[in-house]
């Protein structure tokens, strides 16, 4: 192989696989990344046996052949080089010549056959959605994490629907890590084509690669086949490894609850709870919300540190509300929600509070009391 490829082309796809080859998995290979060449340029390829990266860009090709390189020290090579355009080649051993006439690295490879096989989709049912709009998505499923140790699927994953609610065709994401539940929709234009499937689980750290290759212009197409979420950009396309598992049955806690429907403004809520967040501790998460007569009073005990309180006033007429939940929760939907007031549903000291825009119904966030 002997291939010159341009920096400001590889370098930008060698940071976001970053966190594909990064991850330890039973094979040291998955460190690397594959190289190989085509007739109009440079293959380069990731997985971690779990999602699956290729892409094809322009590059000269002198003689053909493939390679596998440490996907970090390839990274670091081309951020900090000094020119825009770098020669790779091949050399025997599997070793690897990096560089041009005045920079030069032999950096050594791994045997290119041994590069796990990632799976070739021919054709499936794809659906346009805009980049845009997938990234808001995964990043509102996304905030809800899981522990390292937690092997439940329903946890560990985002839950996928294509669904038709109300007369609209919908595209949905919803997570849940047993506390609070998060639901993101998008809904096509009643021409668009969109073919309806069974819900799947996909790998909460696989969508947050996905993130990391979509763009704020255009669409990218998507599609579920053979166990396999495909999301398919320009000439990059990333396959992902389908869960195994069930998802809970989530469509009667995200149903608005005849309650207190209060309209909130998103940044003066969010800074209130941030203060009041202060004195929390892993041994002391909770904050008390006091729902009263025009009022909320949001008050913060820990006996390792000290009180906060900090009153706020809203439209509230009936029955005093007094609550403990976790203000982290809270803070986290209102970091993802862009309208200026946030409408908050509560109803009493044992029901969940659901939030969202007070225009835009695309996002829900669903968040449980916890014990006083």
């Amino acid at each position: 192989m002997r291939v010159t490829v341009r920096k400001a082309d590889i370098l930008p796809v060698l940071a976001r696989i970053q966190g594909i080859t990064g991850r330890k998995t039973n094979l040291a290979i998955t460190t690397n990344v594959l190289l190989r060449t085509t007739d109009a340029g440079l293959c380069l390829s990731a997985t971690d046996l779990e999602t699956g990266f290729e892409g094809n860009y322009s590059a000269k090709v002198e003689a053909h052949g493939m390679a596998a390189i440490n996907s970090r020290k390839l990274f670091e090579i081309f951020k900090d080089f000094p020119s825009d355009e770098i020669l790779l080649q091949e050399k025997e051993n599997h070793w690897i010549e990096i560089g041009n006439k005045n920079v030069e690295y032999h950096i050594v490879g791994l045997n290119p056959d041994d590069f796990p096989e990632i799976p070739k989709i021919e054709s499936a049912d794809f659906f346009e959605i805009e980049s845009s709009m997938l990234s808001e998505m995964i990043a509102k499923s996304v905030i809800i994490g899981a522990a390292a140790d937690d092997r439940r699927t329903h946890i560990i994953g985002v839950y996928a629907e294509r669904i038709e609610e109300n007369e609209k065709k919908i595209f949905r994401l919803v997570s849940t890590d047993g506390s609070r539940l998060s639901k993101a929709d998008f809904v096509f234009e009643p021409t668009d084509s969109l073919i309806y499937g069974t819900g799947v689980l996909i790998p909460k750290k696989s969508l947050v690669e996905v993130g990391k290759f979509l763009e704020t212009e255009g669409s990218v197409r998507a599609a579920f086949k053979d166990n396999n979420f495909i999301v398919k950009k320009d000439s990059e396309t990333l396959i992902i490894r389908l869960l195994e598992g069930e998802f809970p049955k989530y469509s009667d806690i995200i149903i608005k609850p005849a309650g207190h429907n209060l309209i909130m403004n998103r940044q003066m809520f969010l800074m209130m709870l941030k203060r009041m967040s202060i004195l929390s501790s892993d041994e002391y998460k909770g904050v008390i919300f006091n729902f009263d007569q025009n009022l909320l009073t949001i008050s913060s005990t820990n006996p390792e540190i000290g009180e906060s309180k900090e009153d706020m006033p809203i439209e509230f007429n009936g029955k005093k509300i007094t609550v403990m939940f976790n203000p982290k929760f809270f803070i986290d939907t209102l970091n993802v929600i862009d309208d200026e007031n946030v409408s908050l549903n509560i109803v009493n000291e044992e029901r969940p509070c659901l939030i969202e825009g007070e225009k835009d119904k695309s996002y829900l966030s669903v968040i449980m009391p916890m014990r006083l």
